[in-house]
């Protein structure tokens, strides 16, 4: 039923003893498969040799950043990265190796209104479709959701980026909307698709996820028994 003020105007449900969240700390999240660490200077070599093994430049089609055509280059890209409070970037390290495979940030971090934003997603071929890139969706996500007690985890992509649409829907994101014309990048423009998870659909994904990931649920080949789709239906 939706709720009026004393002018008969419809206004949204009430937030009692609503506070701030705090913001989010830039600290690592560890995992089984992976850890999700502070991006560092250090990482840059390990980083541009694992993003190097995609030859034909298609991972940062749909990125604000790339390619980076040397170590160089990208290591300077990391050093002023690493500086950024927003967005506030993180390596993922596989665990089995602790070798860096992949970056994400936090962005548009609202600790006001508990609301932030998971961007600057570069899975390397090492991290693609493994365990390893769900794990460190869930860390993140388990971080404003669980510690900090956000909100609203939002995913915004180029509309016409149809693996991260996929990636989205697979992890538990609602599609939103589409803003058209919102942004111009690498002189092209980009309408945005927007998902979000919100606190009240969290338990659920995090039920789902953490049952995909559990160990039991892969075969002795690392082969998945039963999908993500499987567990978030249930």
């Amino acid at each position: 039923m939706t709720r009026v003020n004393e002018l008969g105007q419809a206004i949204g449900a009430p937030v009692p003893d609503w506070t701030a969240c705090a913001p989010i700390p830039h600290t690592p999240m560890r995992g089984r498969t992976c850890d999700v660490v502070p991006l560092a200077r250090s990482h840059a070599a390990d980083l541009h040799a694992a993003f190097s093994a995609e030859t034909t430049g298609a991972l940062w089609t749909y990125m604000p950043t790339g390619p980076f055509t040397s170590e160089a280059d990208y290591t300077a890209w990391v050093t002023n990265a690493c500086t950024s409070t927003d967005p506030l970037f993180f390596t993922i390290i596989d665990t089995a190796t602790d070798k860096p495979v992949g970056v994400a940030s936090y962005l548009r971090i609202q600790p006001e209104h508990g609301v932030a934003e998971v961007g600057y997603i570069t899975f390397s071929p090492a991290l693609q479709r493994t365990p390893m890139a769900t794990e460190a969706m869930y860390l993140m996500m388990k971080r404003v959701f669980d510690e900090l007690g956000y909100r609203r985890y939002e995913w915004k992509c180029d509309a016409l980026n149809a693996p991260s649409r996929r990636a989205a829907e697979r992890l538990g994101f609602t599609y939103d909307g589409l803003f058209r014309q919102a942004l111009i990048y690498k002189g092209r423009n980009r309408d945005t698709a927007w998902f979000s998870i919100l606190d009240q659909d969290w338990q659920r994904i995090k039920a789902a996820l953490e049952s995909w990931l559990a160990p039991t649920n892969f075969h002795e080949t690392g082969r998945q028994k039963q999908t993500l789709q499987s567990f978030m239906a249930k």
